[in-house]
């Protein structure tokens, strides 16, 4: 055999040699060193299986909640996020679960929540969104880091400071993956008449509201404030559904809310994210526990929200009294007791201007109309990305005044 013939066998060998390799690194020899490492700690939970981690059993779980009935008072956490419930339960508020060969120690513990969100020693980067979140998103504030972050998110604070604060227009909701294009291309159009607007003597400037700031950053001649056109898209994705989906989210769940709870709608819920996901930079003490490099960080705000610890036996209830003094005094000043909007440097920067819109939408409802809850409202929120009535909503809107349609 030539020396040609035996490199073009040797180099195909070598490299799935390097990928079997890889492969048993990856799937067989360090899941059970991390395991092995914080069982040693204290840090229990469910065994890791070959390939797909604990997959099978979180999707047996949830497709076994979503089966049953429940009743539109009843507890939802074990509804939504079975999983999480049960292994809190059964492991402690602090557990070690597996998604696939990836490690994901799941928090509750309220200081480790706190020391994680506020990231002060900058170990608890967010985590990396995946091809089709990053693609409908866009690369913007939510997930970037470092000095870009920085930039992006005073840019941000100017727009939704509480005197800058502007209602933007709801769109239909989008779907399919051609939306990254679609919406690329609808935010040049939005931005070309904005800045056509300034070329032919329509407007003095681009504006003070958050558009109108990103496309002044855009045109920036000081490199050290310029965003990139790549940098304005993905911020305008990023701000679009993050404002869509959640304001829309709460007002549904409100809306039901005050359905069932007549009395409240004469005296005038926030459904947050699933929960807060955050890597391990390096290896990093985490209270007295210490995290290997490489893993990611769960922190499941319903456990929180849902922790009797905080809010006693009737945590399940629909108790806006709770509230009455303040959230300081319902959570005993502790921060990780309540946090719809995220805790520490990356909290939501969109806060006042969720609530401010939702307070708005809500008044001008109550005004016009009482809201009775439709008999044919079935009951089961689930979560998709915020948590979602997965039938819908419905409800009877009776008009107060009899001119009104």
């Amino acid at each position: 055999m030539s020396a040609l013939m035996k490199l073009v066998v040797l180099v195909p060998c070598a490299f799935f040699l390097i990928a079997l390799i890889n492969f048993l690194y990856d799937y067989l020899w360090r899941p059970p060193r991390i395991q092995n490492m914080l069982n040693s700690q204290g840090i229990k939970g469910p065994p890791y299986r070959f390939i797909h981690g604990n997959n099978k059993e979180v999707t047996s779980m949830r497709k076994e909640a979503l089966s049953k009935s429940m009743g539109s008072t009843d507890e939802i956490f074990p509804r939504v996020q079975p999983h999480i419930y049960s292994w809190i339960n059964r492991y402690g508020k602090n557990y070690l679960c597996w998604n696939g060969n990836r490690a994901e120690l799941v928090i509750s513990e309220p200081e480790l929540v706190k020391e994680v969100m506020r990231n002060s020693e900058k170990a608890f980067p967010k985590a990396k969104p995946s091809f089709y979140v990053s693609k409908l998103f866009g690369n913007g504030l939510v997930f970037i880091e470092g000095e870009k972050w920085v930039k992006h998110r005073k840019l941000s604070n100017n727009a939704f400071h509480g005197e800058s604060l502007k209602l933007w227009k709801s769109a239909d909701l989008l779907e399919s993956e051609k939306l990254a294009k679609e919406i690329q291309d609808c935010v040049m159009k939005i931005v070309k008449k904005r800045e056509d607007k300034v070329v032919n003597g329509e407007a003095d400037s681009f504006g003070n509201d958050f558009l109108g700031l990103l496309v002044k950053a855009y045109q920036d001649l000081n490199e050290k404030k310029k965003l990139s056109w790549e940098d304005l898209v993905d911020e305008c994705k990023t701000f679009y559904f993050a404002g869509q989906e959640t304001v829309n989210s709460l007002l549904a769940w409100t809306v039901l809310l005050l359905a069932i709870h007549g009395d409240w709608q004469e005296r005038q819920e926030e459904s947050p994210p699933n929960g807060l996901v955050r890597g391990v930079e390096r290896e990093v003490q985490l209270g007295k526990v210490v995290l290997p490099a490489n893993i990611d960080l769960l922190v499941p705000n319903i456990a929180l929200h849902h922790d009797p610890h905080f809010w006693g036996d009737d945590v399940h209830l629909f108790k806006p009294e709770r509230f009455a003094e303040g959230i300081a005094k319902a959570t005993k000043c502790n921060a990780a007791a309540y946090f719809p909007f995220g805790l520490g440097p990356r909290s939501c920067v969109g806060m006042t201007f969720a609530t401010t819109e939702t307070k708005i939408a809500l008044s001008m409802i109550l005004q016009h109309y009482a809201i009775t809850l439709s008999p044919a409202y079935v009951h089961s929120p689930m979560p998709i990305i915020t948590l979602q009535p997965q039938h819908g909503i419905q409800v009877i809107l009776e008009s107060l005044h009899n001119n009104d349609a």
